[in-house]
């Protein structure tokens, strides 16, 4: 059976910056811009993604120069802080390369329907240390934890998965740490930016299972994928803000989005099965009529909700593995084979069928699912011919999504997202809480995220939301942000300075202006 499965059409456009008044006046009153109690003549960012200013899938010059650090430096310079550095890659392609291998993939376009690839060959090679420190000590994959780990940054760890290759290219030697690097440059002003989200970020991607998807390098999935400890996470955030103020240094920390909310998870519907589709449509009865048996005997062992029926007025949900389920494979083989079905084909129903159901509203299906729902599950549909299915019976059988549970890497069930947020929930306290004691201003990143979410959040004449691709705020991975997405987080970045160290970036004007920041790059941008 084939099943041509029907995504979601993305249509974006594209904005290209233009000039904007960057005018100090507020209603023709001249604000003279003040500092407050701060001194941020030598700002040091730490952080990870965000803080690099990753956008579309990869790190480049481009979207370096529009990170929320260099955004927020621009603004500091009105006072006259020092220059800002940056680890800048060799191009506007993005991904990496190590020892002419590429690790890491070039940046992702909008080519008319969706993301897509950059057609072009990374030029950036991690062996090529352009040793630091930077001021922008943001590092693409860093979780809490890499941030105090010397030899983070080892080239020769990077194969191994012992090192960080954004890192390795730009730390100060071997053996130094993220946060050493920061130190070294006396800093009189930091922010801490994003720190927790990929202690749960990789394990959201990952579906909960772990598996690394992409087959190189990828900062939402470095690294082990279990979600970090919050006592370990307490532990680290509070090493880490008092050896940054250690020495006088006011700064800006921010607490932990929920992760879930990014278009990642929320872009491909749970219920995609559309009976419209000629591919689909037509082969509801006889799924409908293959699944009786089996339904029969969920119903008989006590599990009727384990059931799968799909609609022929309406679009159906997947079928999942989900592994919290009890595995009743033992209870279902002599149920399905004393309803009449062969030894063989009730064996195959009863461990395929184990620990199955069709999706909820509550699960989330991640975004690179699209391309497997309803495509041929090869690995199963080759075991099938190896115990001797005929390969018409083993392709009806093997169909991703539909007759073959879609595989746990590729959801992330509901039980799956709540310790997604009971972990995030308990990092904030502890930010929360951290930056309280120190008198740190904190930027509400979880509550952004969250209107941005729901109601769209206004930036100058635009409203954006987490709509992906057109959405104007979330980039074309679904993870990080745009351009004007960065400069909407530097401009929250100097409303919570305000508030905490009496400076008046925003009474002044002394802000990012909407218009000078993208929400998508060109694909001749190289």
């Amino acid at each position: 059976m084939k099943i041509k499965y029907i995504g979601v059409l993305l249509i974006a456009l594209g904005f290209i910056a233009c000039e904007s008044d960057d005018s100090t006046t507020m209603d023709d009153v001249q604000v003279d811009l003040s500092a407050g109690s701060a001194d941020f003549s030598n700002y040091v960012a730490l952080g990870a993604s965000f803080t690099a200013g990753y956008t579309d899938g990869a790190l480049f010059i481009a979207s370096q120069g529009n990170s929320f650090p260099n955004i927020l430096s621009q603004q500091f310079s009105a006072l006259g802080s020092g220059e800002f550095t940056q680890p800048l890659m060799n191009d506007n392609v993005g991904g990496l390369l190590l020892g002419g291998n590429v690790i890491a993939n070039p940046r992702l376009f909008f080519n008319g329907a969706g993301p897509a690839v950059l057609p072009a060959m990374p030029s950036t090679e991690v062996s090529n240390v352009i040793a630091g420190p930077y001021s922008n000590m943001g590092v693409p994959g860093a979780k809490s934890f890499h941030l105090l780990a010397n030899g983070y940054g080892n080239v020769a760890g990077v194969a191994t998965g012992q090192a960080n290759p954004y890192f390795a290219r730009m730390a100060s030697s071997a053996n130094a740490s993220m946060l050493e690097d920061a130190l070294a440059q006396a800093p009189t002003f930091f922010t801490l930016s994003e720190v927790g989200g990929n202690d749960v970020l990789g394990f959201a991607t990952s579906g909960g299972s772990g598996v690394d998807q992409t087959g190189n390098f990828d900062p939402t999935t470095y690294g082990s994928n279990d979600i970090t400890d919050p006592n370990v996470f307490a532990q680290t955030f509070t090493a880490l803000v008092g050896a940054l103020t250690g020495s006088g240094a006011k700064g800006v920390v921010t607490n932990v989005p929920y992760v879930t909310s990014l278009p990642y998870f929320t872009t491909i519907p749970y219920a995609p099965l559309d009976p419209t589709n000629p591919d689909f449509g037509p082969q509801i009865p006889l799924l409908n009529a293959t699944f009786a048996p089996l339904n029969q005997a969920f119903a008989f062992l006590g599990v009727p909700e384990r059931s799968i029926v799909f609609s022929e007025t309406a679009a159906s949900p997947v079928v999942i593995f989900d592994e919290s389920l009890p595995d009743i494979s033992a209870q279902l083989f002599p149920v399905l084979q004393a309803g009449g079905l062969d030894p063989l084909t009730a064996q195959l129903l009863s461990a395929q069928f184990a620990q199955s159901r069709q999706a909820t509203a509550e699960d989330l299906l991640v975004l690179t699912s699209s391309s497997v729902i309803a495509t041929l599950n090869e690995e199963y549909f080759n075991q099938l011919i190896t115990l001797g299915v005929p390969a018409a019976t083993a392709g009806q059988l093997a169909v991703n999504g539909v007759t073959y549970p879609l595989e746990d890497r590729w959801v992330l069930t509901s039980s799956e997202e709540n310790s997604v947020r009971v972990a995030t929930d308990a990092y904030n306290v502890t930010i929360e809480n951290v930056a309280s004691s120190s008198g740190l201003a904190l930027v509400d990143l979880n509550g952004i995220l969250q209107q941005a979410s729901t109601t769209g959040i206004t930036f100058d004449n635009f409203t954006m939301n987490t709509d992906l691709v057109f959405g104007g705020l979330v980039s074309l991975d679904g993870v990080h942000l745009t351009a004007r997405g960065y400069a909407l987080m530097a401009n929250k970045f100097l409303e919570a300075i305000d508030a905490t160290y009496g400076s008046n970036f925003i009474e002044a004007g002394q802000v990012a202006k909407a218009n000078n920041y993208p929400v998508t790059y060109s694909p001749e941008l190289q």
